[in-house]
């Protein structure tokens, strides 16, 4: 097989299967029957994509605070201790994401963990250690939309429908379902029978955890489930968190309006911190350059009628740490 066969091959599964992964007992198989290969040779570039960092994992990505919780943070840090207080934040194992971004609350990361309580503790420790005050920016509703990136023609932006927070609001747990998806954000195994091996480790067999997680994914508890890129990796470097002070009344029209706007990622409305952050409608805008994420950013505002409202931009120069999120206590060592 040439060069240019094994790159269009591998940009077929970066870009086609960053949704849908089969729920059946050998999904890469089924993945080798779609791009014409091998079931090894799937697993193969998987392995290889994982270890040169365009990929971070295959698996899922969930619903926020449906299990679970987690918050946005932000602190400002001096310029010469940046890198010593980025780190104590990535210490903390709750954080799943840290960023540099160009504002004077310039370190912003999310902290996870199996419930809220878990979620301030680490707030509170990285406070301390850190010496500085901690923007807890609480999420109020997502008008969710998809973490996907088209990768030359392969793959597609997805709307979830802005009623799904509303669903998953009155979705209920079940006993076991914490310690699944925990599965799911850390990555399936890459072998011929990923769910058999969530399903051993777990005890359970798997056909419950298949049927589980098909019935989790049609909730939306699950929002995704394929592979994970690292966007960055991919040339998506140049990223914008935007944040408006919309009034209550117009906030979740203006939201669902962003929702549907090609570039636009994900998009939220958070707490506001009365006489210090006044921001209330968040979105992230990713791509390849400055100025088209530039071009996207004001094309979003006119269609959402938000551009006599106050507002940042708020570009990401660094990432720090990006992984699953946290879901269930990690163990007490022994």
């Amino acid at each position: 097989m040439t060069d240019m066969a094994r790159d269009s091959i591998d940009m077929k599964l970066l870009g086609a299967w960053q949704r849908d992964l089969p729920l059946v007992p050998r999904p890469f198989a089924v993945l080798a029957a779609h791009l014409e290969t091998s079931e090894p040779d799937v697993i193969n570039r998987l392995k290889r994509l994982c270890r040169s960092g365009a990929v971070s994992r295959v698996g899922g990505v969930v619903q926020p605070n449906v299990i679970g919780a987690s918050t946005l943070a932000a602190m400002a840090a001096p310029d010469l201790q940046v890198e010593e207080i980025a780190a104590v934040i990535g210490e903390e194992p709750g954080v799943n994401h840290s960023y540099l971004r160009e504002n004077k609350q310039n370190l912003w990361f999310v902290v996870t963990g199996p419930d809220r309580d878990h979620v301030t503790q680490s707030l509170a420790r990285i406070s301390k250690r850190a010496g500085r005050r901690v923007f807890d920016l609480r999420l109020e509703r997502s008008y969710h939309i998809d973490l996907g990136f088209p990768l030359d023609g392969w793959g597609a932006k997805h709307c979830e429908a802005i009623d799904a927070p509303a669903r998953c609001a009155a979705f209920e747990p079940r006993q076991g379902d914490a310690q699944l998806m925990q599965a799911l954000t850390h990555g399936l195994p890459l072998g011929p029978y990923p769910f058999r091996s969530i399903a051993e480790a777990l005890g359970r067999s798997e056909a419950s955890v298949i049927a589980r997680l098909t019935q989790l994914r049609a909730a939306e508890v699950i929002t995704r489930l394929g592979v994970i890129v690292r966007h960055r990796a991919l040339g998506w470097r140049s990223n914008a968190m935007v944040v408006w002070d919309v009034s209550p009344d117009g906030i979740d029209r203006a939201g669902a309006t962003l929702a549907a706007i090609p570039g636009v990622n994900l998009c939220y409305r958070r707490t506001r911190l009365k006489g210090e952050w006044p921001y209330n409608l968040y979105c992230m805008v990713h791509a390849k350059a400055r100025a088209d994420a530039l071009k996207i950013i004001t094309l979003a505002s006119e269609a959402a009628r938000l551009t006599d409202c106050p507002r940042q931009i708020l570009f990401s120069s660094r990432c720090f740490k990006q992984t699953g999120a946290m879901l269930t206590a990690p163990k007490e060592a022994a």
